[in-house]
C-alpha cells in the first residue's frame, strides 16, 4: 500500500485533534469535577442523574419544608394542650378547696373568680394559630374557635345529640324567702326552704331565643344491636327562669320545661325514665346573641347559620364531620398533624363553672340576707311581735343557707369530676398527637438517611475522582505535546528533499 504525505498529514492531525479533545475533556472535568458536560457524553449517567436529582428534590421537599412545617404545627397543638390540661388541674384544685364547708364569702369570691377567668383561658387556648392558622378548627383555620367579640347578628339554628348518661340529677332549693316577704302578711314563715331534686338535659349554650322546642328525636338500642327510632316526644314547655314552675315539669302528662335563658330541659321522673335508656336524643334549637369566649358552634355541631344584618346571604349549612389536615411526609404516605378542638375543648367545663358561680351567688346572697336580719334585730324598737317574726324568718333563711350549701357543695364535686373527665380529654388528645409526632420524627429520620444515601450515590454517578481527573488530565496533555512533536519532525521532510 503506498502511503503518502497527505495521508500522512491527514492521520497526524487526527491524532492531534483526538489527543487535544482528550486534553480539554479532562480539563473540563477536573475543573467542574463532573464526569460528564453534556448527556451526549454518557447518556446512562444523565439519565441516571436526572432520576437521582428528581428523587434528591423530593426527599428535599419532605425533610427540609413539609416535615420542619408539621413538626411546628403538632408542636404548638401538644404546647397549647398541655397548657390546657395545666388550667384543668388548677380547676380541680380549686374545686376541692371550694367543697370546704369552713370557707367565708370573701373565700369563695376569690375562688369563684379564679374559676371563671381559668374558665376563659381555656377557650383562648383554642384560638392558638400557626402563622395565622388557626390549629384547632379543622380545615377553617381562617376561622378561630371562639368568638372574639360580641355578636349579635349571626343566628344559628343548632343540632346537638346527647344521650340518656347525660341527664343529670341536680338538686335546687325551693321555697326561698326574700327580705320584702317580712312585710308581706301573707307570709308567715311556717314552711322551711325544701332540697328538691330534678333531671336536666343541659344544652351547651344558654341565653337562647324564645323559639319553642317543639319536638325531641331519640332512639333506644335494639337487645339485638342497632337502634329504634321512638316516637317524637312533643310535650315540651318554653319557660321563663322567672317562673316559680320553671323546674316543675307538668305531670298531666309528664312533660319537659324548656328553660330559655339558662339552656335547660327539665325533664319530669316519667320523662327521665323514658329517655335514660336512650342512646341518641337530638334536640335543635336556636341562638342569636354570642358573647365574646362562646364557642363557635360549626366547630362543634350540626348547624345553619345565618348573618341577619345580611338577609340577602343564603345560610350557610355546616355539617360536622372529621376534618383531618394531612401533610405528605414521604412517597404516597400523609400525616393527620391537627388536633381538632372537639377532641380537646368542650362546653361541659364551662357550664359545669357557671353552675358553681350561681351556687355560690345563692349562697352569698343568702347570708347577705341572714345578716341584714340580725341587723334589723339590734333595732331597740322593734316590738316583740316583730322580734319574733324576725326570729322566725331567721330560723328558716338558715335552713336556706344550710341547703344552698349543700347545693353549692355538690356544685363543686361535680366540678372536680367534670374537671377529671376533661383532663382525661386532653390526655387522650395529647396522647394521640404524641403517637403521631412519634411516627413524624421517625420519618424524618429515616428521610435524613435516605438524603445522605441518594447524595452519595449522585456524586458516585456524576462526581469525577479528582486524583484520577488530574493524572488522567496530565496523561492527556503529555500524550498531546508528544503528538505535536511527532508531527512537527514528519513534516519536516517532503518528496522535494530527495529530488
Amino acid at each position: 500500500m503506498r502511503i503518502t504525505n497527505r495521508m500522512m498529514t491527514n492521520n497526524m492531525l487526527n491524532n492531534i485533534n483526538k489527543n487535544k479533545l482528550n486534553v480539554s475533556k479532562y480539563e473540563e472535568q477536573y475543573s467542574t469535577g463532573k464526569k460528564i458536560q453534556k448527556p451526549s457524553d454518557d447518556p446512562i449517567v444523565a439519565v441516571r442523574a436526572l432520576k437521582m436529582r428528581t428523587n434528591l428534590a423530593e426527599l428535599n421537599q419532605y425533610y427540609e419544608k413539609n416535615i420542619p412545617d408539621a413538626v411546628s404545627w403538632m408542636e404548638l397543638t401538644e404546647g397549647a394542650l398541655s397548657n390546657i390540661n395545666d388550667i384543668l388541674k388548677k380547676i380541680n384544685t380549686l374545686c376541692v378547696q371550694g367543697s370546704s364547708d369552713t370557707l367565708t364569702a370573701s373565700d369563695r369570691n376569690s375562688i369563684v373568680q379564679n374559676l371563671v377567668e381559668l374558665k376563659n383561658q381555656i377557650y383562648e387556648e383554642g384560638n392558638s394559630n400557626y402563622a395565622g392558622r388557626y390549629i384547632f378548627t379543622g380545615f377553617k383555620t381562617d376561622s378561630s374557635l371562639t368568638f372574639l367579640e360580641d355578636t349579635d347578628n349571626l343566628r344559628y339554628d343548632i343540632t346537638e345529640n346527647f344521650i340518656g348518661a347525660d341527664i343529670e340529677s341536680i338538686a335546687r332549693v325551693s321555697g326561698s324567702y326574700e327580705m320584702g316577704d317580712y312585710d308581706n302578711p301573707m307570709v308567715d314563715f311556717d314552711t322551711p326552704p325544701q332540697l328538691e331534686n330534678t333531671y336536666r338535659l343541659k344544652l351547651s349554650y344558654d341565653n337562647l331565643d324564645y323559639i319553642v322546642i317543639d319536638s325531641i328525636r331519640y332512639s333506644k338500642p335494639l337487645p339485638g344491636g342497632g337502634s329504634e327510632e321512638q316516637p317524637l316526644f312533643t310535650n315540651i314547655k318554653t319557660v321563663s327562669v322567672n317562673d316559680p314552675n320553671a323546674y316543675v315539669p307538668d305531670d298531666t302528662p309528664p312533660g319537659i320545661n324548656f328553660i330559655y335563658e339558662t339552656g335547660e330541659l327539665i325533664l319530669h321522673k316519667n320523662v327521665y325514665e323514658e329517655f335514660r335508656t336512650a342512646d341518641n336524643i337530638q334536640i335543635t334549637y336556636t341562638k342569636s346573641a354570642f358573647e365574646k369566649g362562646d364557642l363557635k358552634p360549626e366547630h362543634y355541631f350540626n348547624c345553619v347559620m345565618v348573618d341577619t344584618a345580611r338577609p340577602e346571604k343564603p345560610p350557610v349549612n355546616y355539617v360536622k364531620q372529621k376534618q383531618e389536615i394531612k401533610y405528605e411526609i414521604n412517597y404516597n404516605q400523609k400525616l393527620a398533624i391537627n388536633t381538632e378542638g372537639s377532641d380537646a375543648i368542650s362546653h361541659k367545663i364551662g357550664t359545669v363553672i357557671d353552675d358553681i358561680v350561681k351556687s355560690v351567688d345563692d349562697v352569698i346572697q343568702t347570708e347577705s340576707k341572714i345578716a341584714e336580719v340580725k341587723k334589723r334585730m339590734q333595732d331597740i324598737n322593734l316590738t316583740e311581735d316583730q322580734v319574733k317574726r324576725y326570729e322566725k324568718m331567721l330560723e328558716q333563711l338558715e335552713i336556706e343557707l344550710t341547703l344552698k350549701k349543700e347545693v353549692m357543695q355538690k356544685a363543686f364535686a361535680r366540678g372536680i369530676t367534670c374537671s377529671n373527665e376533661e383532663q382525661d380529654r386532653v390526655n387522650v388528645a395529647i396522647a394521640d398527637l404524641g403517637s403521631r409526632h412519634f411516627r413524624l420524627n421517625l420519618t424524618e429520620n429515616r428521610l435524613s438517611t435516605q438524603q445522605v444515601d441518594f447524595k452519595e450515590l449522585l456524586s458516585r454517578n456524576e462526581d469525577v475522582d479528582i486524583v484520577e481527573a488530574l493524572i488522567n488530565f496530565n496523561a492527556a496533555q503529555i500524550l498531546y505535546n508528544s503528538s505535536l512533536s511527532a508531527a512537527a519532525r514528519v513534516v519536516q521532510n517532503s518528496l522535494l528533499d530527495f529530488l
